[in-house]
């Protein structure tokens, strides 16, 4: 059923709904739109409206060929919403729900789209704060690129500003999706450009391994591991690709790229990539998340199951959901999460080491139950060998004993024999 959003816009078809708002597909007066309808809660709070037309402005004229633009902010009552371009094709995490994993070449040529994107964002003084696979559109239209990606565009700007607004949120509340958020957002710094980086590289670290590096489990064991945990290295890339995803996921924000200088070496390194296949990394657990001894201690060893949501293709065209529907509980990558800041004795009490460590394919993970297993039939088969080698010691003693008894000396040794 139709439904006329301010005097401009009408919207026809629902795509999609998540934890902002639902989106609709729709046409104004320059043609079809997707138009995000954001919650009722939302536009009824005057305070959040006010600061987000205040920002209108930045919205509009972020134009950027990797960015899916805003083309218009409605405010008519009690509905706020966002006007913008129409993407047509799918969403990142669709693709990944699809293939797992990517190539390594498919995944940073889409990881430098990204950070193209962000780059302008950053220079018109925009923080994107919410960068994961579910705001990454591939552009199905398009010509596809290195390694068969097709053109990714990043969208959602503003909206995780906007929930996070003074009048919504308390200074010690997180907004954010846990596995991408950086550690100085857990331990309650303001997010800068850096914390896009950040989410960022995480999300090619997903697109090459399956999964995110500080990933499964409670959404608290999730964010102390983003503030003490290493990122173990995946098998099987070039290093000087690991090295940038490494620098990139660096808990000092200083310490990482910025967005424009990470486009140019993810870049730089594509003609490397050409003809990698997809990393050949065993799976963590069965349902895609894992649990280490701090979350089962801790009680909060009850994971959340993967994503299962969906784009929905739009008649004539498969348009692009820009916020999801979801089955089943998504507590790991819901969007706009809300979650305490964690005590400064409750970071320092989590494990340090490094975080799911990715394997070859047969490898047991260290400390898991197979690692156990292994690690005690190894125990087994080494006393069993010590206890053998004993046991013919033993023997070998007690019949040389016995030889020496019966003759007084040691038996003489075999003589050869030579043929005539």
């Amino acid at each position: 059923m139709a439904r006329k959003i301010g005097s401009r816009y009408t919207a026809h078809q629902i795509l999609g709904r998540g934890s902002a708002g639902t989106v609709w597909l729709g046409d104004g007066p320059e043609g079809p739109v997707a138009i995000k309808l954001l919650r009722e809660d939302l536009a009824a709070d005057q305070d959040l409206v006010e600061r987000f037309v205040q920002e209108r402005s930045a919205l509009l004229h972020l134009d950027h060929p990797r960015v899916v633009g805003v083309r218009d902010l409605v405010v008519d009552g009690n509905e706020l919403a966002l006007v913008m371009d129409l993407v047509r094709g799918t969403d990142l995490r669709t693709r990944l729900e699809r293939d797992r994993r990517l190539a390594p070449e498919a995944a940073v040529a889409i990881a430098a789209d990204v950070a193209d994107g962000l780059a302008a964002a950053h220079a018109a003084g925009l923080v994107h704060r919410d960068v994961k696979p579910e705001n990454v559109l591939l552009d199905a239209l398009s010509l596809e690129g290195p390694g068969g990606a097709p053109p990714a565009l990043l969208t959602d700007f503003g909206v995780a500003k906007l929930i996070d607004s003074p009048s919504r949120t308390r200074a010690t509340s997180i907004i954010g999706t846990p596995d991408y958020l950086a550690p100085e957002i857990v331990e309650g710094l303001p997010p800068r450009a850096a914390v896009d980086i950040y989410a960022l590289a995480t999300v090619l670290y997903e697109l090459m391994a399956g999964f995110t590096p500080f990933g499964g489990g409670h959404p608290g064991a999730v964010l102390r591991r983003h503030v003490t945990e290493s990122v173990a290295p995946l098998p099987g890339i070039p290093d000087e690709l690991w090295q940038l995803v490494h620098q990139c996921l660096a808990k000092a924000p200083a310490s990482r790229l910025r967005a424009v200088e990470l486009a140019t070496r993810l870049r730089e390194l594509l003609p490397s990539l050409e003809g990698l296949p997809p990393l050949d990394i065993d799976e963590h657990v069965e349902d895609g998340y894992e649990h280490d001894e701090a979350d089962e201690e801790s009680g909060e060893g009850a994971a959340s199951g993967p994503v299962t949501g969906a784009a929905q293709a739009a008649a004539g065209g498969g348009a692009v959901p820009l916020v999801h529907s979801r089955v089943g509980p998504d507590a790991n990558r819901d969007t706009h999460t809300s979650m305490r800041v964690p005590a400064a004795d409750e970071l320092a009490g989590g494990a340090h080491g490094t975080a799911r460590a990715p394997r070859p394919v047969g490898e047991a993970r260290a400390g898991s139950a197979k690692h156990h297993r292994v690690a005690e039939r190894r125990r087994r088969l080494k006393i069993g060998v010590v206890a053998a080698l004993v046991a013919a010691a033993l023997a070998v003693g007690g019949w040389l004993a016995t030889s020496q008894d019966e003759t007084g000396s040691l038996p003489a040794p075999a003589a050869g024999y030579s043929g005539g």
